[in-house]
């Protein structure tokens, strides 16, 4: 029965969604209200060491319970109005970048999982910029200086990091779990 969650998978689905929450709070304000945060390596660890299904799971619980009230957002912020906000487009995006992530998690070719990396941190900022435009009523050329450019280098540090962390972690859930 491959359709079920097993405790194991609820398990492994419950500690990425803790460290997607973790890592949310791991942040440097930046001046337009969109703060640089680690969310954005967590979410595509979560999709590279969980495969599809539990990747995409552990981020759409993460954003379930910020929705709901529960202060998991950066700066320890919940609730529906985060969703809708100026930093909602990078959220919603978020279960796209953890579904590209897995695509080449159980095999593990770098230069596909680069390409699908990239490929989600693309939507992730695209979708950002444009809900940044509109809540904000600027263009998305404003947008993309703001709330895009300052972020590149860092969003490059970050691919890296799920690659090198994402194969050995994923190695280690599979020996113990």
């Amino acid at each position: 029965m491959k359709n079920r969650f097993y405790i194991k998978d609820i398990c492994q689905v419950a500690i990425f969604t803790a460290l997607i929450a973790v890592c949310a709070q791991i942040r440097i304000p930046m001046p337009y209200g969109v703060p640089f945060t680690l969310q954005t390596f967590a979410v595509p660890l979560a999709g590279v060491v969980l495969g599809m299904r539990r990747g995409v799971a552990s981020v759409v619980v993460y954003i379930l319970l910020g929705s709901v009230g529960v202060p998991v957002f950066n700066g320890f912020t919940g609730g529906a109005a985060m969703i809708v906000g100026p930093t909602g487009g990078f959220i919603l995006s978020f279960p796209i970048m953890a579904a590209l992530a897995a695509i080449e998690s159980k095999r593990y070719n770098y230069p596909f999982l680069t390409l699908w990396l990239i490929i989600g941190a693309v939507i992730n900022y695209a979708c950002g910029l444009f809900m940044f435009a509109h809540v904000t009523n600027v263009s998305p050329a404003v947008a993309f200086t703001r709330v895009v450019l300052p972020f590149i280098g860092g969003g490059v540090v970050k691919i890296v990091m799920v690659i090198v962390v994402g194969k050995r972690l994923r190695h280690a859930i599979s020996r113990f779990l």
